[in-house]
């Protein structure tokens, strides 16, 4: 991921469109984040993604959790919204 494909990502809110579908980012030591707390974080994600670093900030991708209900965010320990799971 690039650093302007996270902003992409952010600015284009929490829901896919079309569809509405709930994303998440999928950070380079394959936890998930919420994308509340890529938000709340932005910054340091940023850096991570602008430097390439292997800190656990730095987001690879940003995905759709379409029926994961026990995905939980690695950061905040908040559940991660499914689209079809619950």
């Amino acid at each position: 991921m690039t650093t302007q494909e996270l902003k992409n990502y952010v600015r284009s809110g929490r829901y896919a469109w079309p569809g509405g579908y709930p994303k998440y980012f999928v950070m380079n030591d394959g936890e998930a984040m919420s994308f509340g707390a890529v938000c709340e974080n932005f910054r340091l994600v940023l850096d991570s993604v602008k430097h390439k670093r292997n800190d656990g900030w730095r987001a690879v991708a940003c995905d759709i959790n379409w029926e994961d209900e026990n995905l939980y965010c690695c950061d905040s320990g908040e559940k991660i919204e499914s689209a079809y799971g619950e």
